[in-house]
């Protein structure tokens, strides 16, 4: 017997009205019938991103992109005048970089004598000799003074009578032409023994007409060993300095 439709609507509404209310609202069901399936493969990009920022959270409080392109201009405009900054410092510490090379003034203060700068400063193997040497001065044939020079290291030669010790007069030669010094020198014998003793050397000071050993002009700014007899000249002297030791007859 098929039923009527006003007992199939008493069947349906028959339920309490909580248990309707429940039963509308899809409480009971499962709800995998309505879920739409989810796609095998999600696309990352259609995610929401905030460019490391956090947009969507500044949005929300008020901050728009608008505001974030301003701070962003304020701070490369803040970074570019930073290195403009930091590129006219580096320029200004360049140029006003202090030169720690050899002014020579040190050396000038170091090495004056009366007010007067020194061209020449000892080695540090100067020393006093052991021997007692002499300059016999000759003009021509005659002897004319006999200068002691082992009193000291070293002996300043020149025209300038306020810092040499031994003054020349003649026009050709400089105000400090040259230098008998006295140096500590060690050599080595063939049989490996090393003995050191002090001999006299003789240096131009970059003379204007030179200094002359045995008639033969000596490097400039170099030591040039003396040996007993040696006949030295200065310039265009005529006078002679012959070196003998104490103990030498001449």
């Amino acid at each position: 017997m098929s039923e009527s439709p006003e007992r199939r609507h008493y069947r349906r509404d028959s339920r309490s009205p909580r248990r309707r209310d429940y039963v509308s609202k899809g409480a009971g069901r499962s709800s995998s019938r309505r879920r739409s399936p989810a796609p095998k493969h999600q696309n990352r990009d259609s995610r929401p991103r905030d460019n490391g920022y956090g947009d969507r959270e500044r949005i929300k409080a008020g901050y728009s992109e608008k505001e974030r392109e301003k701070e962003r201009a304020g701070d490369r405009k803040r970074y570019d005048g930073d290195v403009t900054k930091d590129d006219s410092d580096k320029q200004l510490i360049e140029a006003e970089k202090p030169n720690f090379g050899n002014s020579g003034l040190l050396a000038k203060e170091t090495n004056t004598i009366k007010g007067v700068e020194v061209k020449y400063n000892e080695p540090a193997e100067a020393r006093k000799p052991t021997q007692n040497w002499r300059l016999y001065v000759f003009k021509g044939s005659e002897q004319v003074d006999l200068i002691h020079i082992y009193r000291q290291s070293c002996y300043l030669i020149g025209r300038d009578t306020v810092i040499t010790d031994i003054p020349i007069a003649h026009p050709s030669c400089s105000k400090q032409h040259a230098a008998i010094q006295y140096r500590q020198i060690s050599e080595k014998s063939e049989y490996g023994d090393v003995t050191t003793s002090v001999k006299p050397f003789v240096i131009d000071l970059d003379s204007t007409n030179g200094t002359y050993v045995n008639d033969i002009e000596i490097p400039k700014s170099r030591y040039y060993e003396l040996r007993g007899s040696d006949v030295i000249k200065f310039g265009t002297s005529s006078r002679e300095y012959v070196l003998l030791a104490e103990d030498t007859q001449t």
